[in-house]
C-alpha cells in the first residue's frame, strides 16, 4: 500500500509492509538546506504515531539503503524493522523513529581524508547537513524527542567513521553514536604515504585529523556523547574481513584506549565496547549486533 503526500513542502510516500512495528514515510528526492541536495530518506515510524500524541527518540542511520531493505554494494540487509517487531513486542526498548539516510556519493560523503583510487572529503559538509539541515526538518515535521541524548546516529564500516564523526562533531544534536567496524583507518592506513610510513612503526589515531577535528567536545564532560563501538573477529572469507575488519579491529582497539585514557571515558557508563567472535564485515553482523546497541540506548 503506496499513498503520495507532501510534508513540509516535500513530496513523499506512506508506505505500509505490514510490520506489527510501525509504517514508512519515505522522500525519494527530499530536499534541504542551502545546498538543496537530494537524496532518498526512509522514516520508519512506530505503528501508533497516528494516534498518538507521543514524542520519540530519533535514530538516523547511515547507509539508509540497506537499513530496511537490500541495497548497497552487496544487496544486503539490516532488516531493522524484524528487530523492531521483536523488541517492541517484548517491550524491550522504548519506541523510535527511525531515519534512514541513503548516501548519493557514499565514499565522499562518509570520509574525511583521503584514501587510495577512491574520492573523499565530503564528511564535514555530510555532517553539517545531517545536523543542522536534516535534523531539523524532521524535529519541525514529526513529533521527535529533539534534545542530544535522545539522538542517536548509527553506521558502519565508512558510515561508522561518519556516524563517529558527527556525534563527536555535534554533540548538542546527536548526543549518541553506535559506530559498527569502523574505518577509523581512514587517513591513517590509507594512503601510500601511510603505507610506508607503517612500515616504520605507523601512525597513531591519537594524532589524526579524526581526534584533532572533534577532540575538545570529546574532553568536554558537558559535551562528550555516549559512544558504542564494535568489530569482528572473522578474518577469512575474502578481503574484507582479512583487511577491512582487521584495520577496524586495529584502530577500534587503539580508539578504544583513546577514550579511556585522553578523554576520561568509563566503559560500561558512557563507552561499550563489543568484540564479536564471530563478526565479519558485512550486515548481517551488524544486523545481529543492533538488538544489543537499541537495548543499550533506549532500555525501558
Amino acid at each position: 500500500m503506496a499513498e503520495k503526500f507532501s510534508l513540509g513542502g516535500q513530496e513523499a510516500w506512506y508506505y505500509d509492509l505490514g510490520d506489527w512495528a510501525g509504517y514508512f514515510h519515505t522522500y525519494d528526492n527530499l530536499e534541504v538546506g542551502e545546498a538543496k541536495n537530494k537524496r532518498k530518506v526512509h522514516i520508519f515510524l512506530p505503528r501508533e504515531y497516528e494516534h498518538s500524541q507521543i514524542s520519540y527518540p530519533v535514530v538516523y542511520f547511515n547507509d539508509g539503503d540497506t537499513t530496511f531493505f537490500p541495497g548497497g554494494a552487496f544487496n544486503k540487509t539490516w532488516n531493522l524493522s524484524k528487530i523492531l517487531n521483536r523488541l517492541y513486542l517484548t517491550n524491550a526498548i522504548r519506541k523510535l523513529i527511525v531515519v534512514a539516510v541513503c548516501p548519493v556519493n557514499r565514499e565522499y560523503e562518509y570520509t574525511h581524508a583521503p584514501v587510495i583510487g577512491h574520492d573523499w572529503g565530503g564528511l564535514e559538509a555530510y555532517s553539517q547537513y545531517l545536523a543542522y539541515d536534516l535534523k531539523s526538518f524532521i524535529d519541525n515535521h514529526y513529533r521527535t524527542i529533539s534534545q542530544a541524548e535522545s539522538n542517536l546516529i548509527v553506521g558502519s564500516s565508512h558510515g561508522g567513521l561518519a556516524a563517529f564523526y558527527t556525534s563527536a562533531l555535534y554533540p548538542k544534536h546527536f548526543g549518541c553514536v553506535a559506530a559498527l567496524s569502523p574505518s577509523f583507518w581512514v587517513g591513517l592506513d590509507s594512503t601510500v604515504d601511510n603505507v610506508i610510513s607503517n612500515w616504520f612503526g605507523g601512525i597513531d589515531l591519537a594524532d589524526s585529523t579524526l581526534l584533532f577535528a572533534t577532540q575538545n567536545n570529546l574532553e568536554n564532560p558537558d559535551l562528550k556523547p555516549k559512544i558504542y563501538l564494535d568489530w569482528g573477529l572473522i578474518r577469512d572469507g575474502g578481503f574484507h574481513n582479512q583487511i577491512i575488519e582487521a584495520l577496524a579491529t586495529k584502530r577500534g582497539r587503539e580508539m578504544k584506549n583513546i577514550l579511556i585514557n585522553n578523554y576520561s571515558y568509563q566503559e560500561g557508563k558512557n563507552l561499550f565496547i563489543v568484540e564479536d567472535a564471530i563478526g565479519k564485515h558485512e550486515e548481517i553482523s551488524w544486523s545481529g549486533r543492533t538488538t544489543n546497541i537499541l537495548k543499550i540506548f533506549f532500555d525501558i
